[in-house]
């Protein structure tokens, strides 16, 4: 098996290729850098730029499967040039990966599995989400999401099976949000955000590579939640990341409209919140080696 990852080198792709040379999964990936090109017989490195309409057609030599994670942050401030580059980063992405396939014999790769994320639900405090609901687009996120879904599914006209694997709240010490949280609270300054009663649907980075490992070999179809199976509030993240570090949160909430002033549009990352079902991976036969979110701040800050 030889797989393509794009979004190889970030913090979810890094997660995916050391499981694939654990695996004994030889992997090609495209890289917008041609610094970060190396050439071995497991890890292969090919030059594209999406926004130039540029892709190495020799990425695909070999490919079985393809895992799609290209996407600008949306953790930077979400000025109005920034929202744009964070939908077209995206869909440039894609399209130029659909166009490259074109071009070639793409008879040998069955699968392709991309990202994609949970912030297509609307923020609820009551609802129990699955990715059979019928959704309304609510804000930015939700935008964004849609738009990305309705191009991952052009590779249908492909001969490949087209998964969709929605992405929750990623927990890795190497990077995303985990870190930044711990930081104020191995001061005892930390706090939940607003109300503290939002859900985060999370999952242990590790399960998330797992599971676009487990969509691709076992070439899966649809749309895939990619959360563990026991979301948690806001308030009850930062008291157990607290108690983890061994240390406690006394400080009051951060008021939302503090956040609103200080990060705008962007503060919806930090104030709404999706409670979101995995059942249908679980359905699947897939493992979940992190369910409760206890066992998996452990697993990056436990002694």
């Amino acid at each position: 098996m030889r797989v393509l990852i794009t979004g190889a080198t970030g913090l979810v792709g890094s997660a995916i290729v050391a499981i694939c040379h654990k695996n004994n999964v030889a992997v090609n990936y495209l890289t917008t850098s041609k610094d970060k090109i190396e050439t071995l017989d497991n890890y292969k490195g090919f030059y594209w730029n999406p926004d130039n309409s540029e892709i190495d057609a020799n990425c695909f030599k070999g490919v079985t499967s393809i895992i799609n994670l290209a996407g600008a942050t949306i953790s930077k401030r979400w000025t109005e040039s920034y929202k744009k580059r964070i939908l077209t980063s995206r869909i440039n992405s894609l399209r130029v990966l659909n166009k490259g396939l074109q071009k070639i014999d793409a008879s040998t790769i069955k699968s392709f599995v991309s990202a994609s994320a949970i912030g297509i639900y609307p923020n609820s405090l009551s609802k129990l989400y699955n990715e059979d609901d019928e959704l309304e687009i609510d804000g930015f996120l939700s935008e964004v999401v849609n738009a990305w879904e309705k191009e991952i599914d052009t590779f249908k006209n492909f001969d490949m099976t087209v998964a969709k694997v929605r992405i929750g709240l990623v927990l890795s010490n190497k990077g995303g949000a985990l870190p930044e949280m711990v930081k104020p609270i191995k001061w005892y300054v930390g706090s939940p955000f607003g109300s503290g009663k939002q859900w985060q649907s999370w999952i242990h980075i590790n399960d998330l590579a797992r599971i676009f490992l487990f969509a691709s070999e076992n070439e899966l179809e649809g749309v895939f939640n990619g959360v563990a199976s026991n979301p948690v509030t806001n308030e009850k993240l930062v008291s157990e990341t607290a108690k983890i570090l061994g240390t406690s949160v006394f400080l009051p909430n951060v008021p939302a409209s503090v956040l609103k002033i200080v990060l705008g549009d962007m503060s919806a990352l930090l104030l709404d919140g999706q409670r979101v079902s995995n059942k249908k991976i679980l359905s699947e036969g897939f493992d979940f080696k992190y369910q409760n979110v206890c066992n998996a701040l452990s697993s990056f800050y436990g002694k």
